[in-house]
């Protein structure tokens, strides 16, 4: 069954949309949106457990690829190729389960979504005065990724340590996380149509606060 996109234009005109490279600042954002104007927020990586449980391995096996390997230890050595295709691959997986579930949640509120949806089909389901893309450079992105306090980041390392060559395969994880946010993919971004906000060593994050929810219209 196919959708006509202005009606899920229409269903889903109360969802404000976040998207781009790793440590843009994407999942702060939100949660300030969140907390300054009440908006409901959809974090990354939001009700995953739940589109797990109604998926199938066979019909979205990037999205169940933790089922499926064989162990950490593959997942930290896979090629940057194979790495970025199992990225891009799971975010088109969880295009119908994102807008079905968005659409419930906003049927009464104002929703801000921390997403990976790919960038044709935000243009099907949004506005641009919806849609923010948060972008900096590839190596902040791949600098950053081990830098923070995250449990999850803190297992992967603990993960790749314990590979055969840890310092190999730190390298090439580190290419994997350079890939998915290259300079390819972000001028994918800045050709979008959609407004870019960048992030820069002078600019704060109050400034680029302030400039999205004006550009949302949320002031």
């Amino acid at each position: 069954m196919k959708i006509d996109d202005q009606i899920l234009k229409e269903y889903l005109k109360n969802v404000y949309f976040i998207n781009g490279t790793a440590y843009a600042g994407k999942s702060t954002i939100c949660k300030m949106i969140s907390d300054r104007l009440g908006l409901y927020l959809c974090g990354e990586n939001y009700e995953h457990n739940k589109f797990l449980s109604i998926s199938s391995i066979e019909k979205h096996p990037n999205m169940n690829y933790f089922k499926t390997m064989k162990n950490w230890q593959e997942f930290v050595t896979r090629s940057p190729q194979e790495y970025y295709d199992w990225i891009f691959n799971t975010a088109r997986e969880l295009v119908p389960f994102e807008i079905i579930e968005l659409i419930s949640l906003a049927r009464d509120q104002k929703v801000i979504v921390d997403t990976n949806l790919p960038i044709d089909v935000l243009k099907r389901i949004s506005s641009k005065d919806h849609v923010a893309i948060m972008l900096t450079d590839t190596e902040r992105s791949v600098n950053d990724f081990f830098h923070r306090e995250d449990p999850e980041k803190k297992f992967i390392l603990e993960q790749i340590n314990q590979t055969a060559n840890p310092e190999e395969t730190l390298r090439n994880y580190r290419e994997s996380i350079r890939k998915i946010n290259s300079q390819e993919v972000i001028d994918e971004y800045l050709n979008s149509g959609f407004k870019c906000f960048y992030r820069e060593d002078d600019t704060s994050l109050e400034d680029r606060y302030q400039e999205i929810v004006k550009h949302f219209n949320l002031l």
